[in-house]
């Protein structure tokens, strides 16, 4: 099972009936027991009460296949009698998308997502966002989208989690809060927050447009918007647009180049690539470049982004 958990808290909070009486309920002894102790591996985010109530508030009334599936909750007392709230999910095998773009050095064998996996993966992310902001009867935005909040099941299929800067939108028409839950003042992780975010504006879904542009761009170079080579006015998205489309070959992932060959050898297949390939990725790059513009107002719309996807990945089987 994956976990997100609070402690330490003696606020009163959203109660876990909120979720309704199909859930099982759990001790916290048996969730150390089950976590080995609240295993890093385990956790996908730990913080104060406000958080937690946003992620319950989120998650109670919203279904989707590329949104983390919550197994139960807990509300209990740890073992030194401090209040202890936890949201349990739907455990993902192939952990997180940070993991496999970034693996530690004794696992560099787990970064070998090919394009069409990255682009697949980038169209479940894109699915969920359009149905929190589209579909939902009350518009949510995650206000968090990183790789380390994208789990991966056994069929790779991606989910987002950690709604715990989630906020609910008014249907006014304003991106006005219904909720104020999470934490005054965090907008996200430096990096993959929009800039106006820094600047005091309101929160809005285009932000989150924002983070995955940053996302999609970090999956198809494999460096993070921190990455030590951007300074001054060189970042990310200005990396990318600087590079198109004539050396989009000099700044992809070059292990978006390999697949695993016979006897589970890792061989470059780099020479294989067609044109239209090539073609295939500068698209994809001209869609991260849409998402990550500077000012909102000319940010790429989730639905067109998720619908030109879907295209770019039939372009990409055709050339197979």
């Amino acid at each position: 099972m994956a976990l997100s958990w609070l402690k330490k808290s003696k606020k009163k909070s959203l109660s876990i009936s909120t979720f309704g009486p199909s859930y099982q309920k759990i001790s916290y002894k048996e969730l150390h027991n089950a976590t080995n102790g609240f295993s890093l591996e385990n956790l996908i985010g730990s913080g104060a009460s406000k958080s937690f109530i946003a992620e319950c508030e989120a998650l109670r009334n919203i279904r989707h296949r590329n949104l983390v599936k919550i197994l139960t909750a807990c509300s209990s007392i740890d073992f030194k009698g401090n209040d202890f709230k936890a949201l349990v999910y739907e455990f993902m095998p192939n952990g997180s998308l940070e993991m496999q773009l970034h693996p530690e050095d004794g696992l560099k064998q787990l970064r070998s997502l090919n394009l069409l996996q990255r682009i697949n993966i980038a169209i479940d992310v894109a699915s969920a966002l359009l149905y929190l902001h589209h579909h939902c009867q009350t518009p949510i935005i995650h206000c968090d989208l990183k790789p380390s909040n994208i789990l991966l099941d056994d069929d790779m299929i991606a989910h987002i989690s950690d709604f715990g800067l989630a906020k609910l939108l008014s249907k006014s028409g304003k991106e006005a809060f219904l909720n104020q839950l999470s934490s005054a003042g965090i907008k996200g992780t430096v990096g993959y927050a929009a800039p106006e975010y820094g600047m005091g504006s309101p929160l809005s879904t285009n932000g989150d447009v924002y983070s995955f542009g940053i996302l999609l761009l970090e999956m198809l170079t494999g460096r993070r918007p921190t990455d030590k080579l951007f300074k001054d006015d060189l970042n990310l998205h200005n990396f990318v647009k600087l590079a198109l489309p004539g050396q989009v070959m000099e700044i992809v992932d070059h292990s978006i180049f390999n697949e695993v060959g016979e006897n589970d050898n890792t061989v470059s297949s780099w020479s294989d690539w067609t044109s239209g390939q090539t073609e295939c990725l500068i698209l994809v790059f001209q869609i991260g470049l849409a998402c990550s513009a500077q000012s909102p107002i000319d940010r790429m719309d989730m639905n067109r982004v998720a619908l030109e996807l879907l295209s770019i990945k039939r372009k990409i089987s055709l050339e197979a």
